[in-house]
This record gives C-alpha cells, sequence and structure tokens, in this order.
C-alpha cells in the first residue's frame, strides 16, 4: 500500500529471516529511524529494501522509449557501423 506521500506502508503475511553484515553505523541509524517513528526494524528495513528495488528497476516505459528510438534511428545506426 502507498500512502499519499509515495512512502510504502509494507504490510505482509509472508515475513522470512534473512542474515546479512551491514555497516555498523548503518545499522545504528536504521535502529534510531525505527524508533524516531516508532516502527518495528523490520517494518523500516523492509520498507527500505523494497524502495531500493523500485528505484533501481528501469521501468518498462524506458525501455519502450529506447527501443522506438533504436528503431527510429535504425538507418543513422547502420551508417554509423560502416
Amino acid at each position: 500500500m502507498t500512502c499519499q506521500d509515495g512512502w510504502s506502508n509494507v504490510v505482509s503475511m509472508n515475513m522470512i529471516k534473512v542474515s546479512s553484515k551491514v555497516d555498523e553505523t548503518a545499522w545504528h541509524d536504521l535502529k534510531k529511524l525505527a524508533s524516531e517513528s516508532h516502527q518495528q526494524i523490520s517494518g523500516v528495513l523492509t520498507e527500505a529494501i523494497s524502495e531500493y528495488v523500485q528505484r533501481r528497476r528501469i521501468r518498462p516505459e524506458v525501455l519502450d522509449q529506447l527501443q522506438k528510438s533504436m528503431n527510429e534511428n535504425d538507418e543513422l545506426g547502420k551508417l554509423l557501423a560502416k
């Protein structure tokens, strides 16, 4: 679910346990943020992971525009390849 401000409220019945190593300062910052926002660390971490993945993925419309541009400039590409 996404709030009006664009932040997600992550609610999931299918939780998994993960184990990883993170920078100590980043971990303390995450714990502090969770405390300040009255959330559990797992909720803040899940939200952060979800937002990171969403930001890093290439949106389909970007790929569509890239393909359209390549199709429109096919002849130019062939000339440049010579």
